[in-house]
């Protein structure tokens, strides 16, 4: 069965909370072990304006989401920020390609935005080939970005901007 990108309903806040307890799926965000599911119940039930949740379904099984984000400064309206993660026994089969396309496709044919921005982590060599694979550069590395697992990493901070406008 074709995996179907579509926004987040509440019925997917527990498949939510399962994916992002997975290992891999942890390492690669800022999210931390042992998220209860209501944290992400009040999480995602009250998303702020302009921000988008989409997953990817499989067989009504959620192996991936997205969070979208359209700054609501006035100088920076024309851009937006995503973080997403893949279902550890889906990494690999396409999921964040579809994922990455969709709000690629939000972003540019429907939102009129011209720069999409993104934060990974220096390690995450598969997320940054991916991200590459669709235009987005690096533009800078921030050193000692955040803590996982007992020491600090570093991050790249990618952006892609619209080849259209």
């Amino acid at each position: 069965m074709p995996v179907i990108i579509r926004p987040s309903e509440p019925r997917d806040i527990s498949a939510i909370q399962q994916l992002y307890s997975c290992p891999k799926a942890q390492a690669g965000t800022l999210q931390l072990p042992l998220p209860s599911l209501s944290l992400w119940e009040k999480r995602m039930n009250h998303l702020p304006e302009n921000t988008f949740s989409l997953v990817a379904d499989e067989n009504n099984v959620i192996v991936g989401q997205l969070g979208f984000h359209v700054s609501e400064n006035q100088r920076r309206r024309h851009v937006g920020e995503f973080g997403m993660a893949v279902h550890d026994d889906h990494v690999g089969k396409g999921v964040g390609s579809k994922l990455v396309e969709k709000v690629i496709d939000l972003a540019d044919n429907w939102l009129n935005l011209r720069r999409i921005e993104l934060t990974v982590y220096c390690d995450n060599e598969a997320a940054i080939a991916l991200y590459k694979k669709f235009g987005f550069g690096v533009e800078g590395t921030a050193i000692g970005y955040a803590f996982r697992n007992g020491r600090y990493v570093n991050a790249h901070y990618m952006a892609r901007s619209n080849p259209s406008l």
